[in-house]
C-alpha cells in the first residue's frame, strides 16, 4: 500500500489540511492515511474525508511520501523518537508547530531528513489559511514546490526565512483569535443597540471579511482605505477617535508581541 500523504495527528488543523486537499483534488481520499492515538478522531478523519487511517504511526511513516507532524508541540520529541529510524531520506516531513525549529527537528532526527517547518492557522478549515514556509537544506526547488501546492490547497502561502517565524505566529498562527475578539466585540454592541445577536454576527463578521478583502484586492494602504471610510465631523472619525483614545493599536501591537515572545520560548 502506497500513499502520497500521511498524517501523524488528525485533529482540527490536520483535518483542515486533509479536506482542502480532497476538496482541491490535489489527491485522492484513498492515497491519503492518517494516525492518532485517540480513536474518535481518527475515526472522525475516516468518516469525514474516507481516508485510511491506522492507530500506528509507524504504518504512516512505512507507508507516506510526504509526512504531517500534526500533532501538539509537546508531542514532537516522543514521535519524532519513534519514527526517525523508519524516515528514509526520500520522504518529506511537514512540521506545524511553533518554535520547534529546523535545528531542532534535525537534532531530534538525528540525520539528515528533508524538512519544511509551517505555519499554517485555523481558517485553512474554511480554505482561507494563511501559512509560513520554511524548507531546511535538504530540499530540492521541486520539493519545495510540492510541498507549496500541498500547503496552497487550504489558502496562501509565503517561502519565508526561519527568523520571521516567530513574528507569522502572531501575525497569522494565532491572530484569528484576535480577530473572532474583534468580531464579538462588534456584535455585542450592536446587540446593545438593540440588533439581534445571530444578525450582529453576520454584519460584523461580513464586515472584517469584506475589508480584508479591499486591503488584499485593491493593493491599497490600510491607512488610505480607513481615510475613505471616515467623512468630515462625521460617524466613522469619533468611533476611531475613540479607540485611539483607548489604545486600540497599541493593544493590538502588545498582544502580538506577548504571543511572538511565546513563541520564541516553545
Amino acid at each position: 500500500m502506497h500513499m502520497k500523504l500521511g498524517f501523524i495527528g488528525c485533529g482540527n488543523m490536520a483535518s483542515a489540511i486533509m479536506g482542502g486537499i480532497i476538496k482541491k483534488e490535489l489527491m485522492k481520499p484513498e492515497e491519503i492515511i492518517g494516525a492518532d492515538v485517540f480513536a474518535p478522531t481518527r475515526e472522525r478523519a475516516r468518516e469525514t474525508y474516507g481516508i485510511q487511517i491506522t492507530d500506528s504511526n509507524m504504518e504512516v511513516v512505512e507507508n507516506a511520501e510526504v509526512i504531517i507532524l500534526a500533532v501538539k508541540p509537546q508531542f514532537y520529541e516522543s514521535v519524532i523518537t519513534e519514527i526517525k529510524d523508519k524516515v528514509k531520506d526520500s520522504q518529506i516531513i511537514i512540521t506545524i508547530a511553533p518554535g520547534k525549529t529546523l535545528a531542532w527537528l534535525k537534532e531530534k532526527f538525528g540525520k539528515e531528513v528533508k524538512i519544511v517547518r509551517t505555519m499554517p492557522n485555523t481558517p485553512a478549515m474554511v480554505m482561507e489559511g494563511m501559512t509560513a514556509a520554511c524548507p531546511n537544506e535538504n530540499m530540492t526547488e521541486e520539493e519545495i514546490k510540492y510541498a507549496c501546492s500541498i500547503l496552497e490547497s487550504f489558502g496562501k502561502v509565503e517561502v519565508i526565512p526561519e527568523r520571521l517565524m516567530d513574528a507569522v505566529v502572531s501575525v497569522s498562527g494565532s491572530s484569528p483569535a484576535y480577530v473572532f475578539l474583534f468580531i464579538e466585540a462588534m456584535a455585542d454592541a450592536a446587540v446593545a443597540d438593540g440588533m439581534p445577536r445571530p444578525q450582529a454576527y453576520k454584519f460584523a463578521a461580513q464586515a472584517v471579511l469584506g475589508s480584508a478583502k479591499m486591503v488584499l484586492e485593491t493593493g491599497k494602504h490600510p491607512g488610505e482605505l480607513k481615510d475613505m471610510v471616515c467623512s468630515p465631523a462625521g460617524t466613522t472619525i469619533e468611533a476611531v477617535r475613540v479607540l485611539e483614545r483607548t489604545g486600540f493599536r497599541s493593544s493590538v501591537i502588545e498582544a502580538m508581541k506577548a504571543c511572538a515572545d511565546i513563541a520564541k520560548r516553545m
